[in-house]
């Protein structure tokens, strides 16, 4: 058993916090056993190491389970260990390293998608990975992050995905004209959310929104500059109809992502 949480293999797990060691490693963190059991249900052949206390372990079998079946070793740990390597002060007993697996973005737009969210300069961790959870649960066929959005692998991002990076592809680093050429390349169209567009509800009764489509999300504070708006095909905005000053981003992505898979699902069932 990890008994010491500053002993050098602590200490190495609590680096992959800071992006140079996780880039140097390429190794992210994992916490907790939701992630984990994703994880191990999904990506099990990712996981590196998988440190858990023995009581996280008798409250949950099925971890134990899956990572026996998986031929990955959990290793026990006391709290202490645990708190140590954690980012959060609530790792509920687990931690885990696994391997990075960004997808290349050619190989996301070459399997004929429907429905791609591109997230282009979007800073914030838990909008970032909070996107990439609604579009997994949208039934989005990939997300792309441009090279000027927050990482993937930062544990914030992770978290707050909840274990959806290991559902669906995830391509990083992109640069967006690329990205914009591939996906009209694919035969997709690319609509930029933008509160300078056109009220979401035109282009639900215009029919668009059951073709394929890739959305294309901005920075929280400045949205897409007007460069970037050009390179879309329509523009919409998510309309406001109480008295809120603005909308999260995370949630606006949200209903786009979801406004689609009603579109794509009704025309495919008629």
């Amino acid at each position: 058993m990890l008994e010491n949480p500053r002993s050098p293999r602590a200490r190495a797990v609590a680096k992959l916090a800071k992006k140079p060691a996780r880039a140097e490693s390429g190794t992210f963190l994992l916490e907790g056993p939701q992630a984990v059991t994703e994880a191990l249900a999904f990506r099990p052949e990712l996981v590196v190491d998988l440190f858990a206390t023995p009581t996280a372990l008798e409250r949950h079998p099925n971890i134990a389970k899956a990572a026996a079946d998986a031929d990955v070793e959990a290793e026990f740990a006391t709290e202490e260990v645990i708190h140590a390597m954690a980012d959060t002060v609530t790792p509920q007993g687990f931690v885990a390293v696994c391997r990075q697996f960004p997808t290349a973005v050619k190989d996301v737009f070459a399997e004929s998608p429907r429905l791609i969210a591109i997230l282009e300069e979007v800073r914030d961790p838990g909008n970032a990975g909070t996107i990439i959870r609604a579009a997994d649960a949208a039934g989005a066929d990939a997300v792309v992050l441009t090279g000027r959005t927050v990482d993937l692998y930062n544990p914030k991002v992770v978290r707050a995905s909840t274990g959806s990076i290991f559902h669906l592809p995830v391509a990083v680093g992109a640069n967006l004209i690329d990205v914009i050429e591939r996906a009209h390349g694919a035969n997709l169209r690319v609509l930029a959310a933008d509160v300078k567009g056109e009220d979401l509800l035109t282009a639900r009764n215009d029919g668009i929104l059951a073709d394929p489509t890739a959305w294309l999300f901005g920075n929280e504070a400045r949205g897409l500059p007007d460069e970037q708006l050009e390179l879309a095909d329509r523009i919409v905005t998510v309309p406001i109809y109480g008295h809120a000053e603005s909308m999260n981003l995370a949630t606006a992505a949200s209903v786009c992502l979801y406004e689609s898979a009603f579109a794509q699902r009704s025309a495919h069932h008629e």
